[in-house]
């Protein structure tokens, strides 16, 4: 009886055994990398959403002097990570269309062609401003040592024209409107005043017969007055 009551009175070692506290480890790391990823794509959720919507580069955070591969790994890239069934941010299916909307822009030739041509002339007018040739490379010194840095500065001279293009593109849009209303209007009223000369020619032959039959009888009753007038004077 002695030997039981010490033996059940002995304290029961708890400690994790390596391999327990290993695993349990491995699991905090887990749950750690899921919550840091989930961080990071709601952050990328909104970059995307504040970036300048007219510039496709600045969405997919890609250089202008991607090629068309490069551009649709970074677009498969950016889809995947920010996608809406991965990503809990409410605006995720928002940030996903403008991803698929800039990286068709840039697959759109054209689009491109246009697009490079006025992010070329910020760069330009950049150059000039700091005095440089426009030849000067992006990976030249002067331009490394500037503050802001370039690229920013070509960003925002590029947002800067692209806004004045869009401008004038809704411009001409609402012009073209208001022309094409005017013509609509001109056509209505000359089909209107068609249609009132068609109706008032219709009446016109429609009263024929009644206005010969009135212009008769006022007739006749001249030609009776005349014969009575004549009758008088014999």
């Amino acid at each position: 009886m002695s030997e039981k009551a010490s033996s059940s009175s002995t304290p029961v070692d708890k400690t994790p055994t390596p391999s327990a506290s290993g695993n349990g480890s491995v699991e905090i790391d887990k749950l750690l990398s899921r919550e840091a990823n989930a961080f990071q794509r709601e952050l990328e959720v909104e970059r995307i959403l504040v970036a300048f919507k007219l510039n496709p580069y600045e969405i997919l955070d890609i250089d202008e002097s991607a090629t068309p591969e490069e551009i649709k790994r970074k677009y498969r890239q950016l889809s995947l990570f920010i996608h809406p069934d991965k990503t809990p941010h409410a605006r995720a299916p928002d940030a996903f269309d403008l991803l698929k909307k800039a990286e068709s822009e840039l697959s759109d030739k054209p689009k491109r062609e246009e697009l490079d041509a006025i992010i070329k002339q910020a760069r330009l007018l950049l150059l000039k401003a700091l005095d440089l040739p426009i030849t000067t490379p992006d990976n030249d010194s002067k331009l490394k040592a500037l503050t802001p840095p370039w690229k920013q500065q070509l960003r925002a001279k590029s947002k800067e024209l692209l806004i004045d293009e869009e401008v004038r593109r809704r411009k001409a849009v609402k012009m073209n409107l208001a022309n094409e209303g005017l013509e609509a209007r001109k056509k209505e009223e000359e089909v209107a005043s068609r249609k009132r000369k068609a109706e008032e020619d219709a009446n016109w032959e429609a009263n024929r017969e009644q206005r010969v039959g009135s212009w008769r009888t006022f007739s006749n009753s001249n030609k009776k007055k005349k014969k009575s007038k004549v009758a008088i004077l014999g």
